[in-house]
């Protein structure tokens, strides 16, 4: 499957899975995350729910604190 990530071109294996495994897959594990698909913000508990099909475009922004 073909997505584009922060607005880069990625290949992943299945033609379709969820947000958990993606980010699996990529291993983000950063906790303080925003992710949007297609324009679409996605809470994080729907996040085994949510599928990323073949084309979907997907930003994930991560979010830090500091002073």
């Amino acid at each position: 499957m073909k997505i584009i990530l922060n607005n880069r071109e990625e290949e992943l294996t299945g033609e379709r899975m969820t947000i958990t495994r993606m980010l699996e897959l990529k291993k983000f594990t950063f906790r303080m995350r925003i992710i949007r698909v297609n324009g679409k913000l996605i809470p994080r508990d729907e996040y085994d729910s949510t599928m990323v099909n073949n084309g979907d475009n997907i930003e994930m922004i991560y979010l830090m604190s500091g002073g």
